[in-house]
Order: structure tokens, then sequence, then C-alpha cells
């Protein structure tokens, strides 16, 4: 027969391992916290006394310092915990944070001892100065040196993020959706709100062309609003060095995104702002596929007659004269820079000749550019399309 025990009542109470580890580690930094308290009301005392006392007050505790020297005050090594760590921690450093700002940071969660020994480890250490902003990933009860190491690798808790040149809002909303935990929900449900992400009054509400195509870090916390804003303002600030006056803002957009979509080769940009400037000049119609299709949510290969001749479609302009009535895309520094700077020329017409190398030939007469069309059916033609 199996005897059964009656637990004693100190068995009863003891409590679980990990309980009584995670009590006696939060009384050990609760210990720390008042240490620190009181070093600090030491010292604020001790520079009192230096002021009253002057020189002579310094000599004599230059003198009892080494009989004091059992105080933590007096010691010459802060405190540092051996490491290499406990639990993960998601810290965040500052924009502009210095060393010791770090420290108290790290401190403050309980990754370093202190922040006497995170300014030792940080000043002994190669390329500390360098450390960026942003959320990191380290470990409770860490040794200063290997915290400053682990900040100084910049192996940061983020997801980036890359915005191709020419996708629209729709696409990089799902772009963003499908690499970040940014829901396409809290995508629209920001760009919902216009003036909470920065867009300015002339784009009406659409934030089409005014999200700049690059890279993003996505950070632990950032929001809708954050990353589009950050796009946002990145479009202005390329529109500001290139010395764009805020009122023309929205129509070079307008132009660049025309640009972005037809051009395909670097050397095009420059030579097609110019044949979209000149048709405006000349009060002719732009006729331009891409701004079509945009309109009617469809790629450009999918266009037919029946869609340029519909006048029902504020973007196609076959049928209305001058600019549509927004952006198309959201273009890139170069496309935005030939609008700005456009080349030099009469050109009036362009078109693709070879669809797999992008060759586009461009012409100042109408006759012209029908020798460039004939030659663009011909490869079409040769090639199965």
């Amino acid at each position: 027969m199996t005897e059964l025990f009656e637990p004693t009542t100190a068995q009863r109470q003891a409590p679980p391992p990990s309980t009584s580890r995670a009590r006696s580690a939060a009384s050990k930094r609760a210990a720390r916290k008042r240490r620190r308290q009181r070093q600090r009301r030491t010292a604020i005392i001790l520079v009192v006394l230096l002021g009253v006392l002057g020189v002579g007050g310094y000599l004599l505790i230059d003198r009892v310092g080494g009989m004091l020297s059992g105080f933590e005050l007096f010691d010459s090594a802060p405190e540092d915990y051996a490491g290499p760590g406990v639990e993960p921690v998601q810290i965040e450093i500052p924009e502009g944070a210095t060393g010791s700002m770090m420290g108290s940071v790290l401190e403050e969660a309980d990754v370093v001892a202190s922040v006497g020994a995170f300014n030792q480890a940080f000043e002994s250490t190669p390329g500390a100065s360098g450390i960026q902003p942003g959320t990191y990933e380290l470990y409770t009860q860490m040794s200063a040196a290997d915290a400053v190491q682990s900040l100084v690798a910049n192996e940061k808790v983020e997801t980036n993020v890359t915005i191709p040149e020419g996708y629209t809002v729709e696409q990089i909303i799902d772009k963003v959706a499908s690499v970040t935990p940014i829901t396409r929900d809290e995508m629209e449900a920001a760009l919902g709100t216009p003036k909470k992400i920065g867009l300015p009054g002339q784009a009406d509400g659409d934030a089409e062309g005014w999200l700049f195509p690059k890279t993003y870090a996505v950070q632990p916390g950032d929001t809708a609003e954050d990353l589009l804003s950050t796009m946002i303002d990145q479009t202005k600030a390329e529109l500001d060095s290139l010395g764009v006056d805020n009122g023309d803002r929205q129509d070079v957009l307008i132009k660049a995104s025309l640009v972005e979509r037809e051009a395909r080769a670097a050397e095009d940009r420059p030579r097609m702002a110019r044949a979209i400037e000149n048709r405006l000049d000349v009060d002719q119609r732009l006729q331009i596929d891409a701004a079509v299709a945009y309109g009617l949510g469809i790629p450009g290969t999918e266009l037919t007659r029946d869609d340029t001749n519909d006048p029902s479609n504020p973007y196609n302009t076959y049928q209305h004269a001058g600019l549509p009535p927004g952006p198309i895309a959201n273009p890139g520094a170069a496309s935005v820079e030939a609008v700005v700077d456009p080349a030099d020329g009469d050109w009036i017409f362009w078109t693709t000749v070879n669809l797999d190398t992008g060759e586009t030939k461009f012409a100042e007469t109408f006759d012209e550019h029908q020798q460039n069309v004939a030659e663009l059916r011909a490869w079409q033609e040769e090639n199965g399309y």
C-alpha cells in the first residue's frame, strides 16, 4: 500500500522556484534603486559641504575618503552585472541620445546595473558614438560591455518596407500590409484623415503622388499615420530641395507621375517631360494611355479604343484637355527632377518601338511620329504581339 503524506505547513506555503527567483530579482532591483537614491543624497550633501567648507573641506574629505572606501560612493568601479543576460526586453534609444541618456534608459529597464558601468563601456568601445536611434532587443541583467556591443551591432527590431517608383496608393497599401504589422484597414483609416498625416490641401484629400518611394524602417509601435506622414514629409523635402513653389507642387507631381509610368529609360524622362510641356503649351491633348488606364483601374495593356473614346473617365487625356485631375502614381526622384528641369527640344510625340527593351523614339511632327508607330507595329508583328 502506498503511503500518502500530508505536506507540512512550510511546504504548503513555499512559493514555486520560478516565483521565488522573480521575487528575488525584484528585491535586488529595489535594493539597487534605494542604494542609488542614498548615493545621490550623499553626493548632494557633499556638494553642499564643499560649498560651505571650501578648500579645507575638500582636503578633509579627501583625507577620510580612504576610511570610507567601504561605502559605494567611494568605490572606484561602478556596479555591473556579470551577464550574459536573463529575459529579452525591447529598448528604445531616442533620437540624439547621449551615452549617459542611453545608460539611464538601460538602467531603468534593468538591462545594466548602473549608468556608470554603461558609461565606462561606452567610452571604451569603438563605434559607440555611432549608435543609432531605434528599438533594440536586449536582455535584462547584461554586462555593460555586452549591452554596448549589442547596440553598436545596430541590429534593431524593425521591418524594412521598400516602395518602388511608380507604385499607386493601392499598391503601397498592399505592400505595407504584406511585410509589416500595419494592416490594410489601418492604412485606409489613416488615409481617410489627410490632415493628420500632413497631406497638403492642394492634394484634395488624395494621397496619390505624395507617398515618396524609398525604403522605410518600421519600428515596433509605429502606426499607419506615422509611416504615411514620413512618406509625405519625404515628398515635401524632395520638392523643397528642387525649389518647387508650394503652389506648384501638385502639378509637378501630376506631370512626374505621367513620366514615371510612361518612361522606361532614365535618358527618356527629361525628353518626355519636355514633350508634355510642349503639348500643354499648344493646347494639344496629352493622349497618355497610362492616365486613361489609371482612371479605369486596369493595366495599360488592356486599353481598347472604346476606353480612349469614353469621356466619362476624368483621367481620359484623349477626351479631356490639360493635365488629369491628379497624379496617377507616386513618382521617384528622377521623374520629379525631369519635370523640374526638362530637356531642351521641340518634341511633341513619343512612342515605344520595342516593348522588350523599352526603346522609345521622340518626334516633332505627326508624320515623323507615324513612322515611329509603323516601326512599333512591325516589331509587334515580328514578335507575336
